[in-house]
């Protein structure tokens, strides 16, 4: 059962899927449209979206993609991005995987021959973002993908082969790009450390597109701390991975407490790193009409905390939703300037909190309290050191 939702290992019978409620068949809801064409398809995936109802062109898109054994309608269904989309207005492709592919519909993260730039199920989900864009106006500098279990091990592999594509990766219970090229390799990884040093974990970002110079995807990274099937471990070897990726150093900038014992770590703005204490193996939502809460609870979607929800602040989503306050950025001689709410200055590594507080990285100067109505303007003066600049922006 601990591989279950995870790698392709055709080992495991028929039998054992049908007595954890596989579903394959079931159709999609009447919102989610399948798109039947969107260009090349060497990884002969399937394409399904979610509109809202009016959206205006120049809007973001975010990929999600599902884990093992689920479909599109299934991630559809309880992951909240649905939901977050009507509020904060941007569009949604779900890639589908199918058993031809893989015999648990498992995005095949492992295979250089689908999870590398230009080829397999890698060059079926960018024809996909292409699709998006052309059909809705979408900004194509607003793109993000975000997965669970397999979907989040093709999601840092794509973040990985598309650095110029996606400007930022949600990975839930995934594992670091290109860990594995084999099924054998796939089991070693999701299970155990690789004794690899951050800079070797870049190594194999930064191979994946020669010549890159960046900027590179920011990455949001979420783990459960009783995950056995895609160990704990994962989440601190994504956090060397791109932190490295990124240049900055793996002690945080600042660390939260969030709701479901959730521990969020925060890199300088780049990484975050969302411990969940106690969680298994799944999607966190949490299901309930707040500000904060999204999703439903179901296989593989474990109640806690709404991981999309914070996965889409860090995104940057929530901006001009009426929410938080979008922040207001220029540039001068004397350093970049942000205007914005403490919340989004502290989700974006120019502040951290303590005790509902707020204060400026770098100068520790106090803001107030950490929440989304106190707006104030930060400027950089050196790399990862703010300053008050209320008025200046």
């Amino acid at each position: 059962m601990r591989k279950l939702a995870f790698a392709g290992l055709a080992a495991i019978t028929a039998a054992v899927l049908t007595t954890v409620g596989v579903a394959a068949a079931d159709p999609p809801p009447s919102s989610l449209v399948q798109i039947s064409s969107f260009g090349a398809n060497p990884g002969a995936l399937a394409m399904y979206t979610y509109t809202p109802a009016g959206l205006a062109t120049g809007r973001p898109v975010v990929v999600a993609l599902h884990g093992c054994t689920q479909s599109a309608a299934d991630y559809y269904a309880h992951s909240g991005w649905p939901e977050l989309a009507d509020r904060w207005r941007f569009a949604v492709v779900f890639p589908q995987q199918s058993t031809a592919n893989n015999s648990l519909k498992c995005f095949n993260w492992f295979s250089t021959a689908d999870d590398t730039r230009g080829n397999g199920e890698a060059a079926s989900i960018r024809s996909m973002v292409d699709k998006a864009v052309a059909d809705h106006g979408s900004d194509r500098s607003r793109v993000f993908v975000t997965g669970l279990s397999a979907g989040g091990g093709m999601t840092a592999d794509l973040l990985a082969a598309y650095p110029d594509v996606f400007a930022a990766g949600g990975i839930n219970a995934g594992l670091p790009a290109q860990c594995a090229t084999s099924v054998v390799e796939a089991t070693n990884c999701q299970q155990n450390d690789q004794g690899l040093t951050p800079a070797q974990w870049a190594a194999k970002v930064k191979a994946q597109y020669p010549g890159y110079g960046g900027p590179w995807p920011r990455v949001a990274i979420w783990q459960g701390t009783a995950d056995y099937t895609v160990y704990p471990v994962n989440g601190t070897e994504l956090r060397d991975q791109w932190t490295a990726v990124h240049g900055v150093s793996q002690t945080p900038t600042s660390t939260q407490s969030l709701p479901g014992g959730t521990t969020l770590t925060n890199y300088a703005g780049k990484v975050q790193l969302y411990s969940i204490a106690g969680m298994g193996h799944g999607t966190a939502v949490d299901p309930g009409t707040g500000t904060t809460q999204c999703g439903s609870a179901g296989a593989y979607f474990l109640a806690g905390i709404c991981s999309s929800y914070y996965t889409g602040v860090f995104f940057g989503l929530d901006n001009g939703s009426g929410t938080t306050t979008p922040p207001t950025t220029t540039s001068s001689p004397s350093g970049v300037c942000v205007s914005a709410s403490n919340y989004a200055h502290t989700q974006a590594g120019r502040a951290h909190q303590s005790g509902g507080q707020t204060y400026a990285n770098g100068s520790n100067q106090a803001m107030g309290l950490w929440n989304t109505f106190t707006v104030h303007a930060l400027r950089e003066t050196s790399p990862g050191y703010w300053v008050l600049a209320d008025g200046q922006c």
